[in-house]
């Protein structure tokens, strides 16, 4: 059995909803276990709709859900064929709308919120399974809800879900295709929550990890990572081959196809996750698995929205406890640091997250004096980059002979070298890179 995972662009309109549906035919006996997101740009529509109703704004609401609606029932006349499917998908739709119209006329909370942005991945994911049962397709549709729980920490409920999913399997044989959701799931209370980090892909590497599947793909309208940023860089080429850690690394630092939390239960497991085109589904993607290739560098990525964060102190010079003292003051605000350096007479760290960037300096200054560089970017820099490996490094530092560096941050992991420069100095940096790393090697 594969895992399939489809993305909003992948089921945008009703063609290309026949095309994925084509796509997860399975072939030489296969079966094919198809986690779906919601169609592009629904999910916004849904964020809207509660927005309006949180402001107690229903007629605003209203508004949202007449235009949504017209929209889903015209991609219900173009994807099926028959009257007897066109007829089941437009009553459903109408029931599904008039259950979202419910919500203007009861008290709103952050629960009835979630309900709401959960009506996305419902609406595909009936939507497909009734198109594939047009087709002739032997498919069920499997509710994620029955299936996907999060324990009390917010984290997913693996045994829970590896059981229920077991379950769900033994009591439904025979099938070639099995449709569900992606990103939603229930709490450990009972309640309709989501995964939030990853969302869809998220739900694919539950499954696949608990299913033991022979790989998980997850189908983007991107030709797999690539080994720089494609937007800002001419000529760049896809990646075919990363170590878990290596991927893990670049979707954290930039590479938006991937999020770094998801693929860590099908790492656990050993299931290889793959990255597929569906716009180009000949094309051989990326494989990310267990496999280390040695001796190479794989990619660049970049991450902006970085703000520097600078502690001098004299008195606290050599101090027991300093940096204990400054580091629990970003877990007192719950505010990841991203990079970290140290000298004798102070510390240099990145955050991504400015929320509560005047309480986190309000507190240093009880330390130190406290500078602030907003306006930066990480630029991450993944391979095989073990100490042993003599002269990557400087490869890399030979790009940037140019441009100014304000932080260097080397032998955290084995598989990265950050540097963290200016905004504006991004895409002249992602461009050395290139020319340093991967240019050079061609020629």
């Amino acid at each position: 059995m594969n895992v399939m995972k489809f993305g909003g662009t992948s089921v945008g309109t009703a063609q290309r909803m026949k095309d994925v549906a084509k796509l997860i035919t399975p072939r030489n006996g296969e079966q094919n276990f198809v986690v779906l997101s919601a169609m592009s740009g629904t999910t916004n529509s849904l964020v809207e709709i509660a927005d309006y109703l949180y402001k107690k704004n229903p007629e605003g609401a209203n508004t949202i859900i007449n235009k949504l609606e017209r929209k889903y029932l015209q991609h219900a006349d173009e994807l099926h064929t028959t009257e007897e499917y066109r007829e089941l998908t437009r009553k459903f739709l109408s029931e599904e709308f008039t259950y979202l119209r419910s919500f203007t006329k009861i008290m709103f909370t952050s629960f009835e919120e979630k309900v709401i942005l959960a009506q996305g991945e419902i609406i595909s994911s009936n939507m497909m399974t009734n198109l594939l049962l047009e087709t002739g397709q032997k498919a069920i549709l499997l509710n994620a809800l029955d299936i996907v729980r999060t324990d009390k920490n917010a984290e997913p409920d693996f045994n829970y879900i590896r059981e229920k999913l077991l379950a769900k399997l033994e009591a439904n044989p025979g099938y070639d295709i099995y449709v569900t959701q992606g990103y939603i799931c229930r709490n450990a209370y009972g309640e309709i929550d989501n995964l939030l980090r990853g969302g869809s892909d998220y739900t694919a590497c539950l499954i696949g990890a608990a299913l033991q599947t022979k790989e998980i793909q997850i189908w983007t309208d991107i030709d797999g990572i690539h080994n720089n940023d494609p937007r800002l860089v001419p000529h760049t080429e896809p990646v075919r081959q990363l170590y878990f850690e290596e991927a893990a690394e670049l979707a954290y630092f930039g590479a938006k196809i991937l999020h770094p939390t998801c693929i860590q239960p099908a790492k656990f497991a050993g299931v290889p996750v793959r990255l597929l085109n569906t716009m180009e589904p000949s094309a051989p993607g990326t494989i990310i698995n267990n496999e280390m290739q040695h001796g190479s560098i794989k990619a660049v990525a970049a991450k902006d929205g970085i703000t520097a964060i600078q502690i001098q102190s004299s008195r606290m010079l050599l101090a027991h406890g300093f940096l204990c003292k400054v580091f629990d003051i970003f877990e007192e605000y719950k505010t990841s640091i991203d990079m970290v350096c140290t000298s004798e007479v102070g510390v240099s760290v990145t955050i991504d997250n400015k929320s509560h960037l005047a309480d986190i300096i309000n507190e240093l200054k009880k330390y130190g004096t406290v500078s602030v560089e907003p306006n930066m970017c990480i630029i991450c820099i993944v391979g095989d980059l073990d100490s042993t490996n003599v002269g990557f490094e400087t490869r890399a530092m030979m790009a940037m002979k140019n441009i100014p560096v304000r932080m260097i941050s080397y032998g955290g992991s084995n598989y990265n070298i950050s540097l963290l420069v200016t905004e504006k100095d991004k895409q002249r940096t992602l461009q050395a890179l290139s020319d340093n790393l991967f240019n050079q090697a061609k020629d």
